[in-house]
């Protein structure tokens, strides 16, 4: 693929393009190149595209690329990534409308502004609101199944539909959005409160962060969920895990349920890496540890991970 007028959709209004390079973008910067990345210029284009898109044609969403492994062989078929035109930010009444590509510490701190309280957590977690309402992410004690009141999405054939809070089943880093769905914009609920107070926690918890957390390094934020009754760091830790390394891939000194790329790694580093502590707490502690970040796309030839 190298020429745009191959895509089989025509009408597209947004950016299209082939052989596309995701590890740049990705916060690991590991990973082959997408066949197709489109970046839909509105709603209507993206629906336009889901809607006259080849059945058969497999379709990844990627956000702010803070949580995923990109595998070095690429991704099949379409990446989109929403930009610009999905990253309002609307403040009715004690809500905040908030579109899928805005980030979420964007979010935190217009809420701030508009003196609502209850979104802080945002400011604790790298990425953005469409990948944080389809893991349910949260930090510090909260998490967007607290605060969301609706989700809007667009179904694997283009149709628009709103969710209640109810109907997204939310649990631990897990909701029931329906297969194949993008959102595009969800209803975030705030508590009023004095502007200097939110913006006072928001400082803590970004200090907090910036304490505990290797934020400056290659990473891609928490690696494992905490296993009920445990938490998945110290389980790590207790396995002899910290600071383990398998060539430039190794496991964070400063928070151990961290992965860096120290420079030199591939996405088959990362992963083997992972999987080894896996089988290492394993075998300490009886306790299986899941992966929290998201692995996608192809291997390269050889890797023997999967």
């Amino acid at each position: 693929m190298t020429d745009s007028s191959d895509f089989p959709v025509k009408g597209l209004r947004g950016r299209l393009t082939p052989n596309t390079p995701l590890g740049p973008r990705a916060w690991f910067r590991v990973g082959g190149p997408a066949d197709w990345v489109f970046i839909p210029e509105d709603q209507d284009d993206l629906a336009l595209f889901l809607r006259e898109k080849p059945a058969s044609m497999p379709v990844t969403i990627l956000g702010a690329c803070s949580n995923v492994i990109i595998r070095d062989g690429g991704i099949a078929g379409t990446v989109i990534r929403l930009a610009r035109g999905f990253a309002d930010i609307d403040i009715q009444g004690n809500s905040l409308i908030v579109g899928a590509a805005a980030l979420d510490i964007t979010v935190a701190e217009h809420a701030a502004a508009a003196g609502l309280a209850g979104l802080e957590f945002l400011a604790g977690i790298p990425g953005s609101i469409g990948g944080a309402v389809r893991m349910n992410a949260g930090a510090y004690g909260s998490d967007l199944d607290g605060i969301l009141e609706w989700t809007e999405i667009l179904t694997e054939n283009g149709d628009l539909r709103r969710l209640s809070h109810d109907e997204l089943g939310f649990a631990y880093r897990h909701s029931e959005l329906p297969a194949g769905s993008v959102v595009i914009r969800a209803s975030l609920r705030g508590t009023p409160d004095d502007a200097d107070a939110i913006r006072s926690r928001i400082a803590d918890i970004r200090a907090s962060r910036e304490a505990s957390q290797p934020v400056r390094a290659r990473t891609g934020g928490s690696t494992f969920r905490n296993p009920e009754g445990h938490k998945a760091w110290q389980l790590i830790d207790e396995a002899g895990c910290r600071g383990l390394r398998i060539g430039d891939a190794q496991v964070s000194e400063k928070h151990c349920n961290f992965l860096l790329n120290l420079g030199q790694a591939s996405s088959a580093d990362l992963e083997t890496l992972g999987e080894t502590v896996r089988e290492k707490v394993l075998a300490q502690s009886g306790v299986s540890l899941h992966w929290e970040i998201k692995r996608i796309g192809r291997p390269s030839e050889g890797d023997q991970t999967l």
